[in-house]
């Protein structure tokens, strides 16, 4: 309770010297002024136009409109460009006048115009020209519609990913530049596992828990566009030393009623989603959800290990026939109002649910030097359940000011995550029957609140100036129990046997500034310090109070772009922490499969990792082509660590440590080619090469250095293309090498898709058709993990073949309505996934994109 008070006296603090800051910055009047209806003379002409970008000849969405009288340069009239670029003035009044066209990113665009009285005057297309002085990004044209560039992120625009189409989150992820998915739907960036994910710039703790998890609950065809932030500014948390994904999803800015429908149904999978809407005048009301189900997943594993413990070798194989299937689900009610002109308040409540279960047989021999071991071999039928259930209700405000892009928001968020992990195994004598029976039983809960603000500033037209605080509220608590029975009967505990409860309170308070600053010859410069304090209490009941004490951290970032005849230059550096995720925490003894067990370590302490990168994108007619150099240097590095069990004949037992020190360094290239106007190609190649130093407890107390290094090789090609009347074709392919690991390496696998789209003339439907790993049966993911005392080599048989049809169609109708901006919600990117998600670590995936 003690460090909780502490947390709040800091918080408070930093609030408190905010405080006279923003004091410094004009808020604008509490009065609201009258509006130009209210002041403009009525009239009976009209004007109207259409805004295009000089560049690319596309239309600009939402530009502003405004009508100046020529001699006072006071308005007199204003209006916003639709979704097509669009805009009409009405009831204006005869006289000379100055149309002025603004918008973000672009020169003010003036135009003298001269109504008579009763004239309609078309202005045709109002052409803009790109900024010289852009404040946060650089974007790259010509391919703006498929990879966006700002100064410290890549967004990648997935709206028409028509293969992924009743997929899940990890099959778009698979195609973003930078980005490596494994089978099992595991994240990595750059090689990296240590990264955040966050929805729509939100936390969540399901993230928390599992990412691989979390990414089958959002479908593919929901998500709009993703942003691979690199080197986070330190507006963001400190944590994930790879960097932050977020997954930003398709909003609806319209007016009315209206209620979409999406589903798909394949061999291996389906999926059922309806979604709502409704918004009239300031409010809007958004309901909907979706189901997706897993089925047919049939795995086969084979396992040859060698260990040697007091001195006896001993051999394990073991044979595996496994299939799993789930149930996943997300469901959300939304709602936002505009208080006044500038205010905003946003609300939602978000549930998810995952029910995934997993089934195996698994047959064991034992053999000690040489000699099989009747008494230690075995055959065991599992039954293993993951299950969760996760609420997120969050709580914003967004004040906006006469200056554009000036603003304050306060932000809120509780998320809970109530997470089970249990197995039962029935162990069965050479007979074929039951001989006894175990139980695992594993209770999680993962619950947060956060509380933060921010504010920003222009200061010339050239200057950002942003600072806030933020406080971080987190208690996780894991209760497991390991219960034995004969045949039949009840289960009960026994002396000597893993059970116990975890207790683990952590509470951030962080405080950052940031200051971005573009010069005259198109210099962008963006850097910013960040604090953040960590109160930990952690207790197990059976062992009392563990001293991971309290730390603090100061962490610096700087990024820089420049546009060098049409060549972008970036150049970044931050420092970033990695705290330990909830499974790596968790002392649950997890031997749902005797021979491979797993165990938590809740002394972990965070990681601290120094980045560098260097990054050079271009368009060369119609290619556009970006090449990424990067090194990282990381201290405490947490990385799984595996010993032969002293108890346990045959056994390795996997857990997490701070191992030492982690380098790597590489090059991530990809290109976009234009092949026409309906048809493009990407291409793309990662090379990482990655050394693993630390020193590792083993058996006996024995000490042990380890070292291990290589490369990581991955590469792939992707094309999409649309034809008349609606159709549409994409095709993906890739290839993963093997992974380093701080003893041993990972397999690599292979993995490609096909789907064909039509959309109906409508365009309110849509019906395709998409297939993936058709000419293969199955893949094999070979690994060898070894030390001085043992070696493993494993294989997974992965049988994902597939076919899924898939649909949609809209009812109800809409009309356009402009986007405002609403209150920013909370954004928790600080804590550590075990990078697991209940199957391989490490592999990936990765390719190019599709045009919005």
């Amino acid at each position: 309770m003690k460090k909780v008070t502490l947390s709040i006296i800091f918080i408070a603090s930093i609030f408190t010297s905010l405080t006279p800051a923003m004091a410094q910055f004009p808020m604008g009047g509490s009065t609201a002024p009258k509006t130009l209806q209210d002041q403009t003379p009525k009239g009976n002409s009209k004007i109207t136009g259409t805004i295009v970008d000089s560049t690319t000849n596309k239309t600009v969405e939402f530009a502003s409109i405004a009508l100046l009288d020529k001699t006072t340069s006071k308005p007199v009239d204003g209006t916003m460009a639709d979704e097509k670029g669009k805009f009409t003035m009405s009831k204006v009044a005869a006289g000379t006048f100055k149309l002025q066209v603004t918008f973000i990113g672009y020169n003010t665009k003036s135009i003298d115009v001269t109504l008579a009285k009763g004239q309609e005057l078309d202005l045709g297309n109002v052409v803009i020209t790109s900024s010289a002085k852009l404040l946060n990004e650089v974007t790259v044209t010509g391919q703006a519609a498929l990879i966006e560039e700002k100064v410290d992120r890549l967004v990648y625009n997935a709206e028409k990913d028509i293969t992924a189409k009743g997929g899940d989150a990890a099959d778009v992820l698979r195609k973003v530049p930078l980005l490596t998915v494994d089978l099992d739907g595991n994240v990595s960036l750059r090689g990296s596992q240590n990264i955040r994910v966050l929805i729509n710039n939100k936390p969540s703790t399901i993230i928390a828990s599992s990412v691989a998890d979390a990414l089958k609950q959002i479908p593919a065809d929901q998500i709009k566009t993703v942003e691979v932030i690199t080197s986070p500014s330190a507006k963001y948390d400190a944590e994930g030393s790879g960097g932050i994904i977020n997954i930003i999803t398709k909003k609806n800015n319209l007016q009315g009623l209206s209620l979409n429908i999406d589903g798909g149904l394949g061999n291996r999978g389906s999926m059922l989603g309806l979604n709502g809407s409704y918004r009239k005048g300031k409010g809007g009301v958004t309901l909907g959800g979706f189901g997706r189900s897993i089925y047919n997943t049939i795995t086969k594993t084979s396992l040859d290990q060698t260990s040697i413990v007091n001195g006896v070798s001993t051999l394990t194989k073991q044979t595996g026939d496994g299939s799993s299937h789930g149930l996943f689900g997300q469901y959300n009610l939304g709602f936002d109002y505009d208080l006044a002109k500038n205010q905003s308040l946003t609300a939602g409540v978000r549930y998810g649910v995952r029910n995934f279960s997993n089934q195996q047989d698994l047959v064991t021999k034992i053999y000690n030097d040489g000699i099989l071991n009747s008494d230690a071999s075995s055959r065991r039928y599992v039954d293993a359940d993951n299950l969760s259930g996760t609420v997120d209700v969050n709580l914003d405000y967004l004040h906006t000011y006469k200056k554009p892009q000036q603003e304050w928001s306060i932000s809120t968020l509780y998320s809970r995550n109530d997470l089970t992990n249990n197995f039962d195994a029935n162990l069965m004598n050479p007979e074929g029957q039951t001989s006894g029976r175990q139980r695992n039983i594993n209770t999680n809960l993962n619950q947060e609140f956060t509380f933060q603000s921010d504010y920003q500033t222009p200061i010339k037209k050239n200057q950002m100036l942003e600072f806030g605080g933020k406080g971080i509220f987190r208690e996780v608590t894991s209760d497991y129990k390991f219960l034995f029975a004969g045949p039949t009967g009840n289960f009960s505990t026994e002396i000597n046997q893993p059970q116990g409860e975890l207790t683990y309170h952590q509470n951030i308070a962080a405080a950052y500034s940031s200051y971005t600053y573009t010069t005259k010859k198109r210099y962008t410069i963006k850097g910013g310090l960040r604090y953040e304090h960590t109160f930990i209490d952690a207790s197990t009941k059976e062992g009392g109070p563990i001293g991971v004490g309290d730390y603090g951290i100061l962490v610096p970032s700087i990024n820089a772009s420049k546009t060098i005849k049409g060549t972008t230059v970036k150049l970044a550096y931050n420092k970033r922490i990695q705290r330990p995720g909830l499974q790596q925490l968790n002392p649950n003894f997890n031997s749902a499969n005797p021979q491979n067990i797993t165990i938590g370590d809740p002394s972990l302490k965070p990681e601290i990792t120094d980045n560098f990168e260097l990054t050079l994108s271009k368009n060369i007619k119609k290619t556009f082509i970006n090449a990424s150099f990067f090194g990282r240097i990381t201290n405490n590095a947490i990385s799984q660590v595996r010993i032969p069990s002293d108890t346990l004949e045959g056994a390795i037992i996997t857990t997490f440590k701070n191992i030492g020190r982690q380098h790597s360094y590489g090059t991530n290239i990809f290109a976009n080619v234009a092949v026409t106007s309906k048809m493009n190609i990407g291409i793309f190649a990662n090379i990482l090469h990655t050394t693993l130093t630390g020193q590792v407890l083993g058996i006996d107390n024995v000490t042990q250095s380890l070292t291990n290094s290589g490369f990581n090789v991955s590469g792939g090609l992707f094309s999409q293309a649309t034809f008349k009347n609606g159709w549409g074709a994409q095709a993906f392919g890739f290839m993963q090498g093997n992974q380093v690991q701080l003893q041993g390496n990972q397999g690599g696998f292979a993995f490609y898709t096909v789907g064909i789209k039509k959309d109906f003339k409508n365009k309110k439907g849509s019906i395709g058709l998409a297939g993936e790993n058709f000419f293969n049966k199955r893949f094999n993911i070979s690994s060898e993990l070894k030390s001085a005392q043992f070696n493993q080599v494993s294989n997974i048989y992965m049988y994902n073949r597939g076919v899924r049809l898939t649909f949609s169609y809209k009812l109800g109708k809409m009309t356009v309505d402009a986007p405002k901006k609403k209150a920013r919600s909370v954004n928790n990117d600080d804590v550590k996934s075990d990078g697991q998600g209940g199957g391989q670590q490490g592999g990936g995936t990765q390719g190019g994109g599709t045009p919005r």
